[in-house]
């Protein structure tokens, strides 16, 4: 069973103006993600833009690009309407690369939509990463994710989860990242890539946003709210982060070059 990579793309962005136009070694943020998901072996790469230019863009470099509604709410609702346009069947696997990531790994969207692929039960698949600092552990920009034996998300949090009991209250100094040994799992990082069949994807767009949702503003809680599975990918390799601010953009272009030396 094959899959196909969609790439939600917004031209407006409060603090990095037309990120996905931001050049990245000779070519747009999004060509360069969209160049890295041609690598995951996906029978189908497609930005999903909400501009023109965004689509001329991608057209100059050979990159398959549609245009979509300006108004959508969130990339996923974007990435349905993509789905029509492209008449994708409802069992068809899509996943959801995000469109400021352009040094994501291949392998890492491959083992997403594999994951998927694997059980056709599921609907949503999406990764996570061990957390290594305790910086991280804090940061609500960070989202954590618990899962079952099965590894399937239990919840997510911009809170550090599982809380640790016995461990040192209050104390960020010197609570250690390796939890008691009696967890089978290191504390996980959420890495926000998704998987979904077309048929689920179309259902969480139509799902109303529910109060969890809201409070932690994680809309993966609106999938477990409505009491369905999303599957997890533990990845032992932390992903390079997106490009959110003109630092991270410059960040990205310093890795870009030294990696294309």
């Amino acid at each position: 069973m094959s899959f196909h990579v969609l790439i939600p793309a917004r031209l407006a962005s409060s603090r990095l103006p037309s990120k996905p136009l931001a050049d990245i070694g000779g070519a747009p943020m999004v060509v360069r993600v969209a160049q890295r998901a041609l690598l995951s072996g996906a029978q189908s790469v497609c930005v999903a833009a909400d501009d023109i230019s965004i689509v001329d863009a991608c057209n100059r470099h050979h990159i398959r690009a549609i245009l979509t509604d300006l108004d959508h709410p969130s990339g996923s609702d974007r990435l349905a309407q993509a789905c029509d346009i492209l008449n994708l069947d409802a069992d068809a696997v899509v996943v959801n690369v995000q469109g400021d990531e352009p040094l994501i790994e291949p392998e890492l969207i491959h083992s997403v939509a594999e994951c998927l692929m694997a059980d056709p039960l599921l609907g949503v698949a999406t990764a996570a990463t061990p957390i290594e600092t305790t910086e991280d552990w804090f940061n609500p920009n960070v989202v954590k994710v618990v899962l079952s034996n099965a590894e399937r998300a239990l919840y997510f949090s911009r809170s550090p989860i599982p809380y640790w009991r016995d461990g040192s209250i209050g104390s960020k100094e010197h609570l250690p990242i390796a939890l008691p040994t009696s967890l089978d799992q290191p504390v996980l990082r959420h890495i926000g890539i998704y998987a979904y069949r077309v048929q689920a994807l179309k259902q969480f767009s139509n799902w109303p946003a529910c109060a969890l949702e809201k409070t932690e503003a994680l809309e993966q809680l609106r999938i477990l709210w409505q009491g369905q599975s999303i599957q997890v990918v533990v990845t032992p390799q932390s992903p390079y982060p997106g490009v959110d601010t003109p630092s991270d953009l410059e960040r990205i272009r310093n890795v870009w070059r030294k990696l294309h030396e």
